[in-house]
Order: C-alpha cells, then structure tokens, then sequence
C-alpha cells in the first residue's frame, strides 16, 4: 500500500511549512507515529509523524524547501512494495491568486513583494517563461533606475516567512486602532519584587482578568460572524534568532501570577530553543508583546490574526505625575492598544484599557 506523506495544516492561517531536515534517508524502514521529518511553520518546529509503518520509498520535497499545505513531502510503501511512475504523480495544491500561478522563483516572488511589483509585467528569461530574481531586478532597473548594491540577501523562509506573511495579511485585513494610556506602576513594581516575578507575568495576570470582563476584546471575526471566546488564552511574543514566536498562556485567567510566570519562562526557553510543539503557539485569544527591556516607551504593535486585539507594553520609568496637587516622581509605563476596528469600537477598547489600568494601580501586594 503506497502513503503519501503530507505537509501538515498546523493551524487556520497556515499555507506552506518548510521541511527543516528529515530524520530518515530514502529506503528506510519507519515505525507508525515515529518522527521522520522537522517542519519549520508557524512559529515553531514541529516533528511530522509517519501515518503507518513501512519503508520510507521516495523523499519528494528535498529538506530547507517549502511547500503547501496538503502537498506530498514523501511516499510509504510496504517493505516488499514497489513504486511506480503513476504512485509519484501527486497533485500539487493549487495557488490562490492569478500572481501566484504565474512560473517565477521564491526569491522572484519574495523581491516583487518587498518592491511591489506586478510579476505579470515582467518577463521571464527561464524555461517556459520561467521569472527568476534577476528578470525581477532587471524589471526594477528599467522601470525605476539602477538599483543600490546589495552586501548580502537573506532569504525570507521558515519563522521568518511565516511571521512576515501574518503580519501583512493583519495589516491589509483589520483596520487598526490604537489608544494609550500611561499606568502608575508603584504597586506593580512592589508586588514584582515581592513575588519575584516579571513585569509580563503581572500584565498577562491583569489582562486576563479584563479579557473576563470585557470580552468583545477575547474575540475574532471569521467571515461575518464575531466569535466571543468564553476560555482566555493570553500569548506572550517572544524574540528569537529566527523571528518572533507567540507561545500560548491557556486558561490565563486561571492561574496564579507565579504560575503564569514559571509558564512564561518555560515557553520563553522553548520557543529560542525552536522546541515548542503545536498546541504550544495554538489556540491565543489575546497577545502581550514588551519591548519595555529596550528602553522603548510606547509602540503601535500590529494585531496577531486572527486575534481582535495585541497589548503593547513600553519601559517602566520615573515621571512626574501629580498627587494631590503636588508634583510627584512615579514609576510609570506607557501601554498600547491595537485593537481590530470591525470588531471593537474605540469606547469599549478605552474600557478595556482603563480596566487593566485600573487593576495594576490598585493590585494587590500583600
């Protein structure tokens, strides 16, 4: 009995993975549910399973290349089990879009993106009109003049791709908004140092608590329908080598802070270890990204799809604030809502926002 081997659909906005390494060569024998392949996708490395047991026939999508979902990555056969012409003849799923059946390389498609180039207008030097890097730069020259000289190209693949895809189709499909709100973070900073934990774990903590409350914002638009969330799972992006990882806080709202906290530095391990399994980085109603560590005071972060809304958090700093009538030094910090503007009005994002202020500047420390 001949297996195809197929790149996997990790979640609802997946559309290729890229095959990190294979863990078995060609005419190998594989046990069922053994790891035969690493995935790079969605933000994490993921180890793909053989679906039955038999010898790993053919190898068809070479590791550090991509392919879409759905598409035989490899062939199973039965240990005295031949292969045929006709067993190989898989279909590849077909693109969306009119752009993406035109023949041009990854890299072609990767530089028309960055420049904004319409692949239709150019024309390609390759077998059957095939559109290489250079057709695409060449196009550029003509059009636009002589392009700078490039000291290095890095290719756009694995985490990376995965998040730069998500953040653009976040941008084109939700209208953002964003309000901020500067917090006193006297209590906060008192119950950190108590507890011993961070910043992030006291945030997810409050957040999830306001995600309770108001939850318009736990929610995510799927065609037109608003689907509110009744379980709270906060993600927490965190800065990899390879690009930003979103590991899943589940049921948030209940934990305890020190709970959240040692959960968050587990993730946070996994995640720069590209260890973090699929049911780690799924599932997030809401997302907590701090860039306060490099002394960023405010920020407008962009929606993790299809989420209805991301928290920004800045640095903690001393500023002047009035106290009854008196000008005091407070540390404060700055936070930022995005939120997705067919989903959520500015009043009830306000709401929201006010919530956790007002739950961080009265938490408490004892």
């Amino acid at each position: 009995m001949v297996t195809n081997v197929v790149m996997p659909k990790l979640s609802l906005t997946m559309k290729d993975g890229m095959v990190g390494k294979w863990y078995k060569k060609e005419g190998e024998i594989v046990d069922k549910n053994e790891p035969i392949a690493e995935i790079v996708s969605e933000k994490a490395t993921y180890d793909l399973e053989a679906p039955v047991q038999g010898v790993l026939r053919k190898i068809i999508v070479e590791q550090g290349s991509n392919a879409l979902v759905n598409q035989t990555l490899a062939v199973i056969t039965n240990p005295d089990e031949g292969l045929s012409d006709a067993d190989l003849k898989t279909e590849v799923p077909q693109a969306d879009t009119e752009t993406e059946r035109i023949p041009a390389s990854p890299a072609a498609r990767r530089l028309a993106r960055e420049r904004g180039i319409d692949l239709s207008l150019v024309k390609g030097t390759g077998p059957e009109n095939r559109i290489s890097e250079q057709d695409v730069e060449g196009f550029i020259s003509q059009s636009f003049g002589v392009l700078p000289k490039i000291k290095e190209t890095i290719p756009l693949t694995g985490l990376r791709k995965t998040s730069a895809e998500r953040v653009s189709a976040s941008f084109r499909t939700a209208p953002h908004s964003t309000i901020v709100m500067e917090v006193n973070v006297s209590k906060a900073l008192a119950l950190r140092d108590r507890l011993q934990v961070s910043y992030t774990a006291i945030l997810v903590k409050i957040a999830a608590h306001a995600l309770a409350e108001k939850r318009i914002v736990n929610s995510s638009l799927e065609g037109e329908t608003i689907r509110v969330f009744e379980t709270v799972n906060v993600g927490v992006a965190v800065a990899t080598e390879n690009g930003l990882i979103v590991p899943v806080v589940k049921d948030a709202d209940k934990k305890s802070i020190k709970e959240i906290d040692a959960t968050v530095k587990e993730l946070t391990i996994r995640a720069r270890e590209g260890k973090l399994s699929k049911e780690e980085i799924s599932s997030g109603t809401f997302t907590i990204t701090n860039l306060g560590m490099y002394g960023v005071d405010f920020f407008t972060p962009i929606i993790n799809p299809p989420e209805a809304a991301i928290l920004g958090v800045g640095t903690v700093k001393e500023r002047a604030t009035v106290v009854s009538g008196k000008v005091e030094s407070k540390p404060t910090m700055m936070l930022s809502l995005s939120y997705d503007h067919r989903i959520i009005d500015g009043a009830p994002a306000a709401e929201f926002l006010q919530a956790i202020k007002e739950r961080l500047e009265k938490i408490d420390t004892e």
